[in-house]
């Protein structure tokens, strides 16, 4: 089961400079990628108050659209370059592959459509909305989907949250430390946490011939 962003998608620059527009705007400080990865986490609304937004007065509907149309003009989206050699090596060795995401559902199946990536998952499973709240539901309705016993399940993602999803849903996790989260918050998890996607394949036991 995999998480989308940040951990097959490399769009960490991206959301740094969607969020660095809104901050512009609003004569808030900006913030650099180091910052960020050291900072962001879900849901993302406790997230932007804690980088300034006032949201007391803010409309949160208008704030995320705003978001989501500055992040999907964004020319740095893109899978990182080891994804789709791992995808391959977990497909050729038969594991059945997933998607759960915070991500929008349309939002979601259109960057998977536009990778060219969207028949390799059994399942595609976003939010029904762009506010970035917990994904543990969605986990839930993939479960029952998969009708697959919860610890024949890996989890594999960028951020504390997956942990607590896979915590949540009694699955196991992994962590890759390239997207949007550092290693040294990723690491106070006590799961298995890697510094690149390449090294999955070994932890998995996954030699391609």
């Amino acid at each position: 089961m995999w998480d989308w962003n940040g951990t097959l998608l490399d769009d960490v620059q991206a959301s740094v400079n969607a969020i660095n527009q809104l901050l512009q705007d609003r004569r808030l400080p900006l913030i650099n990628p180091r910052d960020y990865r050291e900072t962001f986490g879900f849901p993302v609304r406790n997230y932007y108050q804690a980088i300034g937004f006032q949201m007391e007065r803010e409309d949160w509907d208008a704030l995320a659209r705003r978001y989501h149309d500055l992040y999907l003009a964004e020319p740095t989206i893109r899978l990182w370059p080891e994804a789709l050699p791992v995808l391959r090596i977990c497909h050729a060795a038969g594991l059945g592959m997933s998607v759960l995401s915070a991500s929008e559902q349309s939002i979601l199946d259109r960057m998977l459509g536009d990778a060219g990536i969207t028949e390799w998952f059994e399942g595609i499973y976003g939010s029904d909305n762009l506010y970035g709240h917990s994904k543990v539901e969605i986990g839930r309705v993939l479960f029952r989907r998969l009708k697959c016993p919860e610890s024949s399940i890996l989890f594999v993602g960028d951020t504390l949250h997956d942990y607590e999803v896979a915590s949540e849903l009694g699955c196991d996790c992994v962590l890759v430390a390239h997207g949007h989260q550092s290693y040294a918050r990723l690491a106070q998890m006590g799961c298995p946490v890697f510094q690149r996607l390449a090294e999955l394949p070994d932890f998995l036991n996954l030699n391609p011939s």
